[in-house]
């Protein structure tokens, strides 16, 4: 069960923060040609086959929302990872999945 930490607004802004610049950190050790930009909260993956990941922040529920091609997820952190609160994957191995399905390139990101 995923059980969320409590965390006040700043905390969480803070760790979705962190998050993103794992992220575009990881998109740019692996030189590929995926375009990413962050407005207004959300975090954009455009590929060169034009598809998208967009990664939102939600505030009010505390969460981190992904869409893909594949669908739609919403991530609680949990202490220790940010997890899946359907299916309890953790985020990086999600987007991981997503960005090799629609992309078709392989990369490793550490949250």
């Amino acid at each position: 069960m995923n059980t969320p930490i409590l965390m006040d607004e700043s905390e969480f802004h803070a760790r979705v923060d962190a998050a993103f610049a794992s992220i575009e950190t990881a998109l740019d050790a692996v030189g590929s040609d995926i375009d990413s930009e962050i407005s207004g909260g959300i975090l954009t993956l455009e590929f060169e086959n034009d598809s998208k990941v967009i990664i939102n922040r939600q505030a009010f529920n505390r969460e981190i929302w992904v869409a893909a091609k594949s669908g739609g997820f919403h991530f609680r952190f949990d202490g220790a990872a940010w997890r899946d609160t359907r299916s309890q994957e953790v985020l990086e191995s999600l987007l991981i999945r997503v960005i090799t399905e629609q992309s078709g390139i392989v990369m490793s990101i550490t949250i």
